[in-house]
């Protein structure tokens, strides 16, 4: 394989076109804005069958705040999103919890805030392996595809560790789901952890040995959360509010309305509307007010438990060598932007 897999190139692509645009580089004007004063808004975001797609497909951002400049830029993983924000070419994105956990541990500490949960990630992340494969201890040996410091990537370990193999015990294949799809048919790997809608075409001759819905019960959760740079947060509150209030919108639409929000989901992600919500059902959307519970952001005076599990996520990620050191559980808690999200819930 290429030292530069298409997943580099992706990644660094996106990242060059927005530092070309961003007036967060060497120009040193405000991040979030253009020199003018106009507002501008970098969210990055990525194919997964949630909201977050019917607020992009239906402009519900762009509705709320006529008068800025949204750009959506589309990236392959959260990693490649953290590396993103890291440049300061992005405002507000989609990022796995996995990808939060290291983003807010050493040696990345990510200047970034928790606003939102997109979705609690159920079947719609899965192992699949070749069908003469019947269990996971039988991975032994075998090469396995999956997007480092991914969702995906977080909860492979974990069904690895629980089956009792370790990850030296397999071949791990550093792949974006559609590279990994790709690799698969071609025969290159024997399993993947992934998500769809690539997880759909190998459920079509494969086996699933382990779902992130039964590894998360198992105690291992993981979910697609929504940040924004601190920056971002201090300087344009309004612009997070509207933002906030566009994705609990969207999730009302997906709850009350699946199949028109199914439409915007598989225009965008080039699906009939019917595959659109069968993968839509394999997440658990929560509105804003849903959020607020002490099992998830929590509250101003009560912080969730979502802080909890992204340090248990750091801490097993730093038992995988994949992070250096894990902060006290009070820079979790002070990374959830439970105080914005309490304002857009009045």
């Amino acid at each position: 394989m290429s030292q530069f897999s298409r997943r580099t190139v992706l990644a660094a692509t996106a990242i060059a076109l927005l530092s070309f645009t961003s007036t967060a580089c060497v120009g040193g004007a405000e991040a979030g804005s253009h020199g003018g004063g106009q507002l501008r808004i970098r969210i990055a975001y990525q194919a997964i069958p949630n909201a977050d797609l019917v607020v992009k497909n239906q402009r519900l951002l762009e509705k709320a705040l006529p008068d800025a400049e949204i750009q959506w830029v589309k990236f392959e993983s959260g990693g490649d999103v953290n590396t993103a924000v890291i440049a300061g070419s992005v405002d507000l994105g989609l990022v796995g919890s996995s990808p939060v956990a290291k983003g807010l541990s050493a040696p990345l500490n990510i200047p970034y805030k928790v606003a939102w949960i997109h979705d609690l990630i159920g079947d719609n992340e899965a192992l699949v392996a070749k069908k003469n494969i019947p269990s996971i201890t039988a991975l032994r040996g075998r090469r396995i595809a999956t997007p480092f410091g991914s969702t995906a990537h977080y909860s492979l370990l974990a069904a690895l560790e629980s089956a009792g193999l370790k990850a030296t015990d397999v071949t791990l294949v550093d792949l974006q789901p559609q590279d990994a799809l790709a690799a698969w048919q071609r025969g290159d790997i024997d399993a993947a952890y992934v998500w769809a809608p690539s997880l759909t075409e190998l459920k079509k001759n494969g086996r699933v040995l382990a779902s992130s819905r039964a590894i998360g019960a198992q105690g291992k959760p993981t979910a697609d959360l929504g940040v924004v740079t601190t920056t971002f947060a201090q300087r344009h509150p309004e612009a997070l509010n509207a933002w906030l209030k566009a994705q609990d919108q969207a999730v009302a639409l997906a709850k009350t309305d699946p199949a028109k929000a199914a439409v915007a989901i598989g225009a965008e992600l080039n699906l009939e509307p019917a595959e659109a919500k069968k993968q839509l059902a394999e997440l658990v959307l929560l509105s804003a007010k849903e959020q607020q519970a002490l099992g998830h952001l929590g509250k101003p005076d009560a912080p969730g438990k979502l802080a909890a599990a992204l340090r248990d996520a750091a801490l097993f990620l730093q038992s995988q060598k994949a992070v250096e050191t894990v902060p006290d559980l009070a820079v979790f808690e002070k990374a959830l932007a439970v105080e914005e999200l309490s304002h857009a819930t009045r």
